[in-house]
């Protein structure tokens, strides 16, 4: 059951990471410049995420009757969603601000570091745990990046000044940073919850989160007027707003969903993994160069991709045969036995 959860939200996460800055960039390349706009569109689908609660709880009550519970948030949970809210929409803004100024293809590459960032906290917040595997993948992925910004003069686009070009890298690492501490922060609250962490409980939790989100951001947005002037057309200009909000709500409905059903890590990964994806959608329908270095950058990420899933499957296979063995003939088996006797003492 889980693992098909997370197959599900793989998918979902998989449709909004490529979707999302694909349809925020057609909105910059047209004549938008509203960012706190665009900020607002990542978690402005919010209610998007009533429909799956509602099933979640025709599900219950078929079940339960009507003493099927309607809510499961308490207010300690609640208070923590609220914070990871504000978080969240500080990083669509950074975001937003960054892909305004830079391709989508350089954007994505810089986001890759954010795994790097994510592993780092998943190890602080959360204890995480490393094998060589997954340590080369960060490696690779952290390497990637650092060669990508070593020559990010070389497609930065027509008319726009260095300044405006380098503040978009900073703040495109800058929120590669936050979120990479925001997914551990989210696989935290869920370990330290007094209460059982459900799948109802999780869509609960990212609805509170976007509405904050939304909420910040809405703070800082203007009531656009540029629908006249967007390039593609009035009607196409709602079109791709309404279609941004859509996606950027899969992507943290996929996100959330995984942390919940795997690790924040592997959220981290799964997002790193849609890199190379992204990075060819931009140069196919934007036209976008495709440098010497986001040629290496993007060999250096699929490395460090296969190394990780590489891991993943030995260590699956390893736990797979230490389970065909007797346990007492293991001694992790013996010391989990005397665990156990001292507990029941």
């Amino acid at each position: 059951m889980k693992r098909g959860l997370l197959l599900l939200n793989a998918i979902i996460l998989t449709i909004g990471g490529c979707g999302g800055p694909m349809v925020m960039r057609l909105y910059f390349l047209h004549g938008g410049n509203r960012v706190w706009l665009s900020s607002w569109l990542e978690t402005g689908g919010w209610p998007i995420n009533f429909i799956p609660l509602l099933v979640t709880y025709l599900n219950r009550r078929h079940k339960e009757g009507p003493a099927a519970k309607l809510i499961f948030m308490r207010g300690p949970l609640f208070f923590a969603s609220i914070l990871i809210g504000v978080l969240t929409g500080l990083d669509d803004y950074l975001y937003a601000y960054g892909l305004d100024r830079l391709p989508v293809s350089t954007s994505t590459l810089v986001i890759a570091s954010q795994l790097a960032f994510t592993a780092l906290f998943a190890f602080i917040l959360v204890k995480q745990k490393f094998t060589p595997y997954s340590f080369i993948a960060i490696v690779l992925l952290t390497v990637g990046a650092g060669i990508l910004a070593i020559h990010t003069s070389s497609d930065r686009p027509e008319g726009e000044s260095s300044k405006e070009y380098y503040m978009g890298f900073i703040m495109t690492v800058a929120a590669s940073v936050l979120y990479g501490f925001v997914l551990p922060l989210i696989e935290l609250t869920y370990k330290k919850a007094r209460q059982a962490i459900t799948y109802a409980l999780v869509l609960e939790i990212q609805l509170v989160m976007c509405f904050v989100a939304t909420l910040f951001c809405t703070v800082g947005m203007a009531i656009p007027r540029e629908a006249r002037d967007f390039g593609l057309g009035k009607t196409t200009y709602y079109v791709v707003l309404v279609c941004s909000g859509i996606a950027w709500q899969g992507f943290f409905l996929g996100a959330i969903g995984v942390i919940f059903a795997g690790s924040s890590l592997l959220c981290g990964i799964i997002i790193a993994v849609l890199l190379p994806m992204t990075e060819i959608l931009a140069v196919f329908f934007y036209k976008e160069k495709f440098t010497p270095e986001k040629g290496v950058c993007l060999v250096l990420s699929l490395l460090g991709f296969v190394s990780y899933f590489y891991g993943e499957l030995k260590s699956d296979k390893e736990k797979s045969e230490a389970d065909q063995t007797p346990e007492a003939e293991t001694p992790r088996a013996s010391s989990a036995i005397i665990t156990g006797m001292i507990a029941d003492a």
